[in-house]
């Protein structure tokens, strides 16, 4: 077989990857389960896929279809050959505003076709959770729906037409047709005409229509999604007289892939929604209260009625993003009821509302009924949408695992049978997650479960048997939206009869002979309880690691990660993670991979140092350690930190890197160099010297080199005169990082100038650096050790009254970070303690700025337009809203945010050779075209060095330090 990929890679005209670091990678989705593929084909062209299709054709091998691999009943898991369109089948190929209706690739990403037809007043109107990522390729696959599907139905509804290939490698077009052209087409020989009279034979025959609208789920559930959608074709012309024409659109939607392969998809499109967008978050004391208004609810027709529980609201108290957005939470609720109405006026919507609540209130309903508009809408919003992922955040190996987490009954029927679901579990000694579309007649549902154990293997098969039992009494759907696949494949024979099952085989058959797309999904599922990502019983050791991992250890923690693919975001749908991903669109390069990488080899290594493979090493390399994953991944998976857990282990056995040993030692070589800092900075600038320097480094000769002040910082503090302590209100210390200290001495004494003029006595402690470099490098030891003695010398100091500041984010920022996880245990607390006296510059004046203790008359009243770029660990560890307070304290500063994520530079990862050109290639995401497109008279914001280093080299301009800007809007300085 291996030659025989070689040959195949060599026809096409994308990629075909057969190493094993692939095909770990795309072994899992969001589902538990994991099976390595045969290979990874990326293709470029539909002749690509022909060429695929023969192969598997040739070789009795399968082709999986992928997108963004958010899947959560594991279909685009198999041991086939995962063909993943998600990066060159991206294009939005046609569309007409006035029939409303596009054409797309699979590839195309939910919220960025949005985004292209917004000023068309148009939209594509289902929206996943996952709608930022999720592709509508994989939307169609299964035929998913979302918060609004009271409203805007399925993908399913909005389907006209889809061009596939067939199993054969033909291609074909799908569309709603006339009776002639449906008889037409049953006429012929070849493939797509045995397809037809298949479907002309199943569902002509009355019996079968008659078993199937028997045995299907209720018509009046929506989100309908078990096995074939024959429920539909059969309510279809010529089957049903007057029905709508036959449309095999209908029966692709929901057919995961293993029936054709996706080429173009057709899309009908709705006006956009009134403007004014009102949420009523009611709060309740239990499950079954928030069900029970929830048919209240609906009588008001919302536009979405979403369910959060207890354990969702629980875990973003731990998220930094998300905990953001629990400002509208009242105590702990047992559930709340996000009620969503869209009208062209907030009045129209609290005229709906005031009812509304009276009618809850009178049937002893809720207890706290906020109504939030604007902004603070899409905090809701985003809190709902993170769930999935915030459920990765229970510590330990019990986990809310997705097993019946898809099940939609009659919404009449949902308190009932959400009462004996529990009651079901309860049973079992288990507890349930409950989240999502109670408007719908859907709540995803999780049982917590130890999959590591063989009973929790042995339960996770016996709650699915035992709530598909159910879910058939009340004639729901195993599957609303997330699909069949190869977790609900086993049980929809229970669900729609042996002789409708039969049919769907037949049907499969049909279309795929050879048994080549996506086999063993929908029907011939192996048992659900095998193939997962976790073997029953299975162990794993001790890990000696240096970092603190809280009530769970490493593995415990890259298994956080469930896969929700969140890290797959691009430029267009802001926020920062992961920079890497956004610039290659390589799945190699996603925060999801690198957990996935190190999950695989420290649960089934054989090495004694199971942090010793290449493999790791090799996807762990494009992380620029920006720490966006810390705040924006839901199940807050920090892979800056797994990387330097990772690289410290791997250099134990294999030894410290040159280049990374110069790094890190950046505070003493610095200090060297301050000694005669004229020639050090001749060294680095001049062309000849400055080559050989980088040639020996490893860094990149296109890059400038950091120089250094004539005089340190600490050097200038030491000299000037200080200013009487009777004078100011109150002293603060200030941390002189190394890079302020060194490189940036103009800034930092702008600092000590600022705060002083402001009333602040300023004092530099003593104290170590701040151990950044050695942390950015793995050398965690080292970083321990200097860490240790900072917390040592400043804990008797720092406190509420006279805390610590720092001017670089990535420096001070250590303290309230990896300080923390990095202390001995006798220093926890102290570390703790010290972490909440610990501020960047910008966070003090701030909240000093917010408490009225700044007076503007201080500064001039010139106006002057502000473009700010936010520091990655700033935005998340702290928040640029600090930077954007300052800079517009001044009366006519007017101060706007680049939406940019990282700048690319991050620390020395944009000095080294090697990262250079995805350096740039980050950096011209977003940063340095909007920094191009400023006139000079604009100030550009920057806190961090690193940033203002890659704004200067990629652009020439100069950027500045918020407090420098401050500074020089003093009137009397």
């Amino acid at each position: 077989m291996t030659q025989k990929l070689i040959s195949l890679s060599s026809r096409l005209e994308g990629e075909l990857f057969t190493d094993e670091t692939t095909r770990i990678l795309y072994a899992t989705d969001a589902s538990a389960y994991r099976e390595i593929p045969l290979a990874v084909a990326v293709p470029k062209s539909v002749e690509d896929l022909k060429a695929l299709i023969l192969f598997a054709r040739e070789n009795q091998t399968s082709l999986i279809p992928r997108t963004a691999g958010t899947s959560l009943a594991g279909q685009v898991v198999g041991n086939g050959i995962v063909v993943d369109v998600s990066r060159n089948f991206t294009k939005i190929l046609e569309f007409n505003k006035e029939e409303s209706w596009v054409r797309v690739q699979p590839g195309v990403i939910r919220d960025e076709l949005n985004l292209f037809l917004k000023p068309h007043a148009l939209l594509f109107g289902p929206e996943t959770s996952t709608a930022n990522r999720a592709m509508i390729g994989g939307m169609v696959g299964n035929n998913s729906c979302g918060s609004n599907s009271i409203v805007y139905g399925s993908t399913r509804d909005h389907l006209l037409e889809i061009r596939a290939l067939l199993s054969d490698g033909s291609e074909a077009f799908f569309h709603a047709m006339s009776l002639d052209d449906f008889h037409q087409k049953c006429e012929g020989n070849n493939l797509e005409s045995k397809i037809y009279q298949t479907a002309r034979s199943v569902l002509g025959n009355y019996e079968n229509q008659q078993g199937i609208r028997k045995e299907f789920p209720r018509k009046t559930i929506e989100r309908r999604n078990t096995g074939y959608a024959l429920d539909i074709l059969v309510d279809m012309a010529p089957f049903n007289a007057g029905g709508p024409d036959f449309n095999f659109c209908k029966l692709i939607a929901g057919s995961e892939g293993t029936l054709a392969f996706i080429t173009e998809i057709k899309l009908h499109l709705i006006p956009l929604p009134a403007r004014e967008t009102g949420l009523l978050c009611v709060h309740f004391n239990s499950i079954d209260e928030s069900l029970r208004a929830n048919l209240i609810a609906l009588k008001y027709k919302p536009s979405a009625s979403e369910l959060i529980d207890h354990y969702i609201l629980e875990c973003t108290k731990d998220n930094i993003e998300q905990n953001k957005n629990r400002f509208f939470v009242q105590g702990d609720p047992g559930a709340i009821l996000v009620i969503e109405f869209k009208k062209d006026t907030r009045a129209e919507i609290e005229d709906i509302v005031a009812p509304l609540i009276e009618e809850m209130k009178s049937a002893g309903l809720g207890y706290h009924f906020p109504l939030l508009f604007g902004e603070d809408t899409n905090k809701i919003w985003s809190l709902r949408k993170a769930g999935l992922g915030l459920l990765g955040n229970m510590p330990g190996d019990k986990k809310p695992v997705p097993v019946v987490e898809d099940t939609a009954v009659d919404v009449r029927d949902l308190p009932a049978y959400i009462g004996e679901f529990n009651g079901l579990l309860q049973k079992h000694g288990l507890n349930s997650v409950h989240y999502a579309h109670a408007g719908s007649g859907e709540i995803h549902l999780r049982p917590i479960i130890n999959l590591k154990t063989r009973e929790g293997n042995d339960m996770f098969r016996t709650i699915a048997t035992e709530i598909a039992a159910l879910v058939k009494k009340y004639q729901g759907s195993l599957s609303g939206e997330h699909g069949d696949g190869r977790l609900r494949g086993e049980f929809i024979k229970q669900m729609v009869g042996d002789h409708n099952y039969e049919l769907f085989k037949i049907i499969k058959k049909s279309w795929d002979p050879q048994n080549i797309f996506n086999p063993n999904k929908i029907v011939d599922t192996p048992p659900m309880n095998t193939m997962l990502r976790y073997s029953p019983g299975q162990k794993t050791p001790v890990f000696n690691t240096v970092f603190r991992y809280y009530n769970q250890d490493v593995l415990q923690h890259a298994e956080q990660c469930n896969g929700s693919g969140d890290c797959r975001k691009t430029k267009l749908s802001g926020g920062t993670m992961c920079p890497s991903y956004m610039a290659t669109k390589n799945e190699k390069d996603t925060t999801r991979a690198r957990a996935n990488i190190l999950r695989e080899f420290l649960t089934n290594s054989e090495k004694l140092n199971r942090f010793d493979h290449q493999e790791i090493y090799d996807v762990m390399d494009l992380c620029l350690s920006c720490k966006g994953c810390k705040s924006e991944c839901p199940s807050n998976v920090d892979v800056a930190k797994l990387k330097a857990e990772f690289l410290q282990q791997y250099y134990d056995v294999h030894g410290v890197p040159l280049r990374s040993r110069l790094i890190a030692n950046f505070n003493r070589s610095s200090r060297i160099g301050s000694m005669v800092p004229g020639l050090y900075n001749f060294m680095m600038t001049n062309d000849f010297t400055s080559r050989i320097i980088k040639q020996i480094s490893g860094f990149a000769r296109e890059r400038s080199m950091p120089v250094l002040s004539k005089k340190s910082l600490k050097k200038w503090y030491g000299g000037k005169i200080k200013v009487k302590s009777e004078e100011l209100r109150r002293k603060v210390y200030l941390f002189c990082d190394e890079f302020t200290n060194y490189n940036d001495t103009e800034t930092g004494i702008k600092a000590i100038l600022l705060l002083e003029k402001l009333g602040y006595e300023v004092i530099i402690p003593k104290h170590e650096e701040s151990g950044r470099a050695w942390l950015s490098k793995g050398l965690l030891r080292d970083a321990k050790k200097i860490a240790n003695k900072n917390i040592s010398l400043l804990k008797g100091l720092v406190n509420k009254e006279t805390p610590l500041l720092g001017i670089e984010p990535s420096a001070i920022l250590t303290f309230r970070d990896e300080y923390v996880d990095l202390a001995d245990d006798e220093q926890f607390e102290a570390a703790r303690e010290l972490a909440k006296n610990v501020f960047l510059i910008d966070e003090f004046l701030a909240a000093e700025i917010k408490s009225g203790k700044l007076d503007k008359n201080l500064f001039t009243k010139e106006s002057r337009q502000i473009q700010l770029h936010g520091h990655c660990q700033q935005k998340a560890i702290s928040s640029i809203a600090h930077s954007v307070t300052v800079l517009s304290f001044p009366e006519n500063y007017k101060v706007e945010t680049i939406p940019s994520g990282c700048c690319g530079m991050a620390g020395s990862f944009g000095y080294e050779k090697e990262h250079y050109n995805l350096s740039m290639q980050i950096g011209e995401l977003v940063l340095l075209p909007a920094v191009r497109q400023q006139s000079d008279e604009i100030i550009i914001a920057a806190p961090g060095t690193s940033c203002r280093h890659q704004i200067k080299d990629g652009t020439g301009r100069k950027a500045l330090h918020p407090v420098e800007i401050l500074y020089d809007a003093l009137l009397i300085k």
